[in-house]
Order: structure tokens, then sequence, then C-alpha cells
């Protein structure tokens, strides 16, 4: 079942007289559960397009169908309902609140949403149950990645959507995220979309959509995604 729908969506950014095209005739489709990771180096156009799908930035031109809402028409007090109420959000630097403990960043889904799951429970999953009442400056990166990718997960999103998840990580600690990752899409039903740089990571995704010059390049489809214990990055 396609979950998103994206036609000929544009964004641009005034520079001085000038416009700075920043997505430009983006069209692709997203099926629901899926993997899918957002391949581009720097300034292709890749974040301004998860902002977007996460309702945090609007599309200029064409259409962007979330679950068959075109999300690109939406006042911004009902992209706030959506940003809330299914988009869970991974960012490469955790913005986990510091003078909070981990249980406490968590519980912090439960003050969005009506049906957070249990927070002791989430940390559980990521490997952290005997870490939840440490502060963020006790724990080491890998560890505060996966608070927030377990306050992420605590609002049951629909979607998640990843800036860069392992960019600050070492390759252990990364592979952990990565499976957590993979797991809230293959266990959980949620649609995760990865955006990167690093190539490598293609061959765990059901779908890589490959950026350019704030266009898409390629879209592939991936019938048999690569085991995350074996993956070299």
């Amino acid at each position: 079942m396609t979950y998103i729908q994206v036609k000929n969506e544009g964004k641009f950014y005034p520079m001085g007289e000038a416009l700075i095209m920043a997505n430009k005739d983006v069209t692709f489709d997203i099926e629901k559960g899926e993997l899918v990771i957002i391949l581009g180096s720097s300034g292709a156009g890749k974040s301004t397009l998860l902002n977007i799908l996460g309702g945090m930035d609007q599309a200029d031109e064409g259409e962007v169908f979330i679950d068959g809402v075109d999300i690109a028409k939406l006042s911004s007090h009902e992209l706030t309902n959506y940003r809330r109420d299914d988009v869970g959000f991974v960012f490469q630097f955790y913005n986990l609140v510091a003078n909070l403990t981990a249980k406490e960043n968590v519980e912090l889904a439960a003050e969005i949403v009506k049906d957070a799951l249990d927070a002791e429970e989430v940390l559980e999953r990521v490997g952290l149950g005997d870490r939840k009442n440490n502060f963020p400056t006790q724990l080491s990166g890998g560890e505060q990645q996966r608070v927030a990718i377990a306050r992420a997960v605590a609002k049951k999103p629909k979607l998640l959507l990843c800036d860069e998840p392992t960019g600050a990580l070492d390759y252990q600690t990364g592979k952990q995220v990565l499976q957590i990752l993979q797991d809230m899409s293959r266990k959980e039903g949620a649609t995760v979309i990865i955006v990167t740089h690093n190539a490598a990571l293609a061959p765990i995704a059901d779908r890589v959509i490959r950026m350019r010059d704030a266009r898409i390049h390629s879209i592939e489809i991936n019938p048999r995604p690569q085991d995350i214990s074996s993956l070299e990055y």
C-alpha cells in the first residue's frame, strides 16, 4: 500500500534577488512499512525533503501525500497535529534535554500523544533498561542516540524520519542503531526514512532514492535487503 506519494515537489529559498533551488520536480512513492534510504551529497536537497515530509517545512510546488492527505496544503495548526500524531524524528546530534534522565526524556512523548508506549519498556527494547536514570552527560554518544530513538519510537509514529542517525557514531554503535531502525520497519510496521551521504548503507534498504542537485537522480527497489549483521561500511 502506498503510504507516501510525492509529485513534482519543489522548494525554493530567496537569497538576495535570486532563488536558490533546494528541491525541483521531486517525484516518488514509498510503500507502508518500507525502510527507505535517501542518498546524496551535502547540498543535494535530501534534508530539505525530509523536513517537508515531516511537516517542518512546506513545499512551494507540487503535492506531498502522506497516508492519503496532501500535507503541502495543510494549515500550520494542521501541520502541528500531523507532526505530533504521526511523525517521529531522529537527528544526528540527539537533541536530548540535558537536565532530564534518559527515562524522563522518553516520557516527553507521553506529554505529546495520548497513548504513548511505556518509557521503561522502550528503553529496554533499545538496550538501555539499566541506564534509565542516567542523565545525557553520563551516556556515550551511542547511548544518547538510542535514547533519542526510544523517545521517537514511544510516540508510536507511523513515519520515522532519521537525518544522518549514525553520522556521529562509531561503527559498532552505528550498526546497533541501524538494527533498531530496521526492526521498527520489519516488526512494528512503521515507515522509516533515513537520510545519509553514506552509500554503503544502501543495501539494507527496501528502496534507495538518490538525489543530486536538488532532483531525484535514481530510485532502486531492493527485493532482498541485506541483513545489518553482515553489513560493512
